[in-house]
């Protein structure tokens, strides 16, 4: 597996609207896309930063991952993302090197990704994604 580059840096924020004002004036640049992904519980936003994205992610439930994420440890940085190609056997590399995937298949995510998710005790910590976009 070789990502290509970092596709977004996920951010567990509380209130999305206020979060989105931050940001548009911080990066001055405005959000271009928000979307709800109901199977993750959470609503996303989106800015453009070269060729990497934020995403901002408010959970609409408190069960739901980035909920029990902000319960525990607060807002921040919930995930780190990278932009592959063929995730299907990008996972199966992963799997092969003994690494604890959340997802052992791809499935769809924010902005019509295929996404899957590597568990954070196999990665130090941090909360990893492999995004691939069939779009292109």
């Amino acid at each position: 597996m070789k990502p290509s580059h970092i596709e977004h840096i996920g951010i567990a924020v509380k209130q999305l609207d206020e979060a989105i004002l931050y940001y548009e004036k911080l990066l001055g640049t405005k959000c271009y896309a928000i979307e709800e992904v109901k199977d993750q519980k959470v609503k996303t936003a989106f800015f453009k930063v070269g060729q990497t994205k934020i995403e901002l992610l408010e959970s609409t439930d408190p069960e739901g991952p980035v909920g029990k994420f902000i319960e525990k440890k607060g807002e921040g940085i919930h995930h780190i993302a990278f932009a592959v190609e063929g995730l299907e056997s990008a996972l199966e590399e992963v799997r092969e090197a003994g690494i604890k995937l959340i997802d052992e298949h791809p499935r769809m995510g924010a902005e019509g990704l295929h996404i899957a998710f590597i568990h954070p005790k196999s990665t130090f910590g941090v909360l990893t994604e492999l995004c691939e976009n069939k779009n292109i």
